[in-house]
């Protein structure tokens, strides 16, 4: 992705600003009055994406951790953030299928679906074929689309603390069964990138802060795979686990063997 110049950041950061208030109001008309001026004025739809739309919400999820603003105003902004995102990816610039797929689940919070669908759309812009699940999926249902899909990447996106160990156990069931050796996971979003460490921690293939980032990871790893030295999260409880299947194994190798004695001694008496 290109660097912008300082001229163009000039006036991205510009942009951000006069965005800001009329969100926070949740003014549809002042929004979208602004996000189509920047388009009609020869900025990118991928640019409003990463620079804009992105930067917003993050600001936004700020806001509300640090109590300045309310339940009902950080929902009435994300949702008009994340209509207006659905109106400038309608004018991606979209590039030809390349053959690879990638499975996109989120967190079961209205922010983190829009980090999710914004992740998806960047995807699906970069030539690969994308399923975006949101959040909220048990995880059979999960477990059973990832069987039928098969994708090369499986990226989970999240913003809450709550999230993460549902996706670490995810990450366990695959490592432990290899039901699906080709493919990578990815962790993406404000949780992995304010709690530097944790993606690699709980054993993800891949990490990145944001879906530009993703995207861009992805292309640049195609074959990285996490070591059983980076996920230490769980570790003592893995090691246990590996401890008691190695037990059950020489149980069941002592059985067979108890077994077969006694059909020898059976067959010598007979």
């Amino acid at each position: 992705m290109s660097i912008p110049s300082q001229a163009t950041a000039v006036c991205i950061a510009d942009l951000q600003k006069a965005y800001r208030q009329p969100i926070l109001d949740g003014d549809r008309n002042a929004c979208r009055a602004i996000i189509e001026e920047a388009l009609t004025g020869g900025t990118s739809a991928m640019c409003l994406l990463n620079e804009v739309i992105w930067p917003t919400m993050e600001w936004l999820q700020a806001l509300y951790r640090q109590d300045r603003i309310n339940q009902m105003t950080l929902n009435l902004a994300t949702r008009l953030n994340r209509y207006l995102a659905d109106q400038i990816a309608s004018r991606l610039d979209r590039l030809a299928a390349h053959g690879k797929s990638v499975l996109i689940f989120c967190g079961n919070d209205e922010p983190e679906e829009l980090g999710g669908q914004i992740t998806a759309e960047m995807f699906e812009a970069n030539g690969w074929t994308v399923k975006f699940a949101g959040g909220g999926v048990p995880d059979d249902e999960v477990l059973k689309l990832i069987g039928e899909m098969r994708p090369d990447l499986l990226l989970m996106f999240g913003t809450l603390p709550s999230g993460v160990p549902a996706v670490r156990k995810l990450i366990d069931y695959f490592k432990e069964v290899n039901s699906c050796p080709n493919m990578q996971i990815m962790c993406c979003g404000g949780i992995y990138k304010r709690a530097e460490g944790l993606a690699e921690e709980i054993g993800a293939d891949l990490y990145a802060p944001d879906a530009a980032g993703a995207v861009e990871v992805a292309a640049q790893n195609p074959t990285r795979r996490a070591t059983v030295d980076q996920q230490t999260v769980g570790r003592t409880r893995r090691i246990r686990k590996a401890a008691a299947r190695r037990a059950m194994a020489a149980s069941s190798a002592s059985d067979d063997q108890g077994t077969d004695a006694g059909d020898n001694e059976n067959q010598q008496m007979e």
